[in-house]
């Protein structure tokens, strides 16, 4: 009888029958470990647990510090408030000191831009102009986060009818694009015959807070389930100061990033509305408006337009870059290290 019963149902490889065969050596394989000491891996993965642990706000502006975006529109920012807040310092020229005989000319000394078609220096009008254009975007973003953080704030944290009813107070408003809707208030007979800086900063305001109120209700969502939360309530803290003292400081970062790139949005949507006679008085300078006079001088002598154009690109340009770099060190995974 055979020794194997059973028959080979598979047919045993080259290997398998080098290995009968005693062709194959079966001896153990010897494996060689470096010594613990030659491995650099504990120098590499050293913490240096004496260090102080960072908070968030620090740790963003640690990554801030080192970013080329942040610093160039941040210096560039400086610059332009500098100029809104202090225009004596950059020009001694009246900007409303017209003289027709100048009109349309170029540069000349004393006058870098030259002069608009009735004669105004460009250079000292885009230096005081600055003023309004700015003034309206940082008052109008300081208008929105408080009545849209505040909405969305207890709309988020709160919920129930408050949350239903916010809710769709601001579907109403988002209905109507920024601009649209501004040019319709602009032409009611309340602000048509009172035009001033506070008409646009509340047109602007009225359209502007549901964008902000819905990115906090948002964050206040997604902070208000945290343990430290429900920490704070267990040991007796009200609903309400909960909010204030923990809730809202966990939830500012992407409120400060939608607000720092809204702010050049409304400056744009002031020039919009001053290009299109409906924003500031006549009297008031701005880029928006000048860029509005010099339109009929865009074929003939196009840097009148060219210059106060530039300036309100840069300084939007420079509002929304800050808010990209703020965005990048406040999300923690984009940030590195």
């Amino acid at each position: 009888m055979s020794e194997n019963p059973l028959p080979e149902l598979i047919e045993p490889t080259d290997t398998a029958k080098r290995v009968r065969a005693g062709k194959v050596s079966t001896r153990k394989i010897e494996h060689f470990v470096a010594p613990l000491e030659e491995t650099p891996l504990q120098s590499v993965d050293k913490v240096d647990e004496t260090a102080e642990p960072l908070s968030m706000w620090m740790q963003a502006w640690r990554s801030l510090r080192t970013q080329p975006l942040f610093i160039i529109s941040a210096l560039l920012i400086v610059l332009v408030i500098t100029v809104a807040l202090f225009p004596g310092l950059f020009t001694q020229t009246n900007p409303q000191a017209c003289d027709l005989a100048n009109a349309r000319k170029g540069p000349a000394p004393g006058h870098p831009l030259g002069f608009t078609f009735l004669g105004c220096d460009v250079y000292a009008r885009i230096i005081v102009g600055a003023r309004a254009s700015v003034l309206v975007g940082l008052l109008t973003t300081i208008a929105v986060v408080a009545i849209g953080g505040t909405f969305g704030a207890l709309a988020g944290y709160y919920g129930g009818w408050l949350d239903a009813v916010l809710a769709r107070l601001g579907d109403i408003f988002f209905a109507l694009p920024l601009i649209l809707g501004a040019i319709v208030i602009m032409q009611l007979p309340a602000f048509r015959e009172n035009k001033s800086m506070w008409t646009v900063i509340i047109t602007l305001t009225v359209f502007g807070w549901p964008q902000l109120a819905r990115i906090t209700r948002g964050a206040v969502i997604e902070a208000k389930n945290a343990d430290y939360v429900m920490a704070s309530r267990s040991l007796g803290l009200s609903k309400f100061k909960t909010l204030v003292k923990h809730v809202l400081p966990n939830s500012l970062a992407p409120i400060i990033v939608v607000a720092t790139i809204s702010l050049g949005t409304y400056i744009v949507a002031e020039s919009t509305l001053s290009f299109l006679g409906v924003g500031l008085p006549q009297g008031t300078m701005s880029w928006g408006r000048d860029i509005s006079d010099a339109k009929n001088s865009l074929r003939n002598n196009p840097s009148i337009l060219m210059w106060p154009a530039l300036a309100l690109s840069i300084t939007v340009l420079s509002f929304i870059m800050l808010g990209d770099a703020v965005r990048d060190a406040l999300d923690p995974r984009a940030r590195k290290g």
